[in-house]
């Protein structure tokens, strides 16, 4: 079962590793030109941060470090990410509210099981090999 656990995590990790790594990190200009047309402020800046965290966070819930603390800085991420950049409600094109849409919804199922492994990560169910205690205790 514990292996299991930890594929899980992997599997849940890789959109944010890949999305901070090649997306933010490596991609900064394409990436921070669609965050400025959303209407996000300092587009690029913000980027290459949030590439940074995302990707560390990855990492935390990959390797067990931290894990409960990663995963609620990624949910955070990912619903700000939703209010600040995929903002559906707005658009008036129907392609890019569709479009807006699926990321939307995308990111809310990220948050909530990132927010399901926080819980059980802090409430000290056994999540697999990590590196490091809960930074939470409930």
């Amino acid at each position: 079962m514990s292996a299991l656990l930890i594929i899980g995590r992997v599997m849940f990790s890789l959109i944010f590793l890949a999305s901070g790594t090649a997306g933010h990190l490596g991609q900064t200009e394409g990436t921070a030109g669609y965050a400025e047309m959303r209407g996000v402020p300092n587009a690029k800046l913000l980027t290459q941060l949030s590439g940074v965290l995302i990707a560390v966070g990855a990492v935390g819930v990959i390797l067990g470090f931290w894990m409960d603390l990663a995963l609620l800085g990624l949910a955070v991420y990912v619903l700000f990410t939703n209010i600040m950049v995929h903002h559906f409600w707005t658009d008036e094109d129907p392609m890019t509210q569709q479009m807006e849409m699926t990321q939307f919804m995308k990111n809310l199922a990220l948050a909530g099981g990132a927010l399901v492994m926080f819980v059980l990560t802090g409430s000290g169910v056994d999540m697999g090999w990590t590196l490091t205690d809960p930074f939470f205790s409930f």
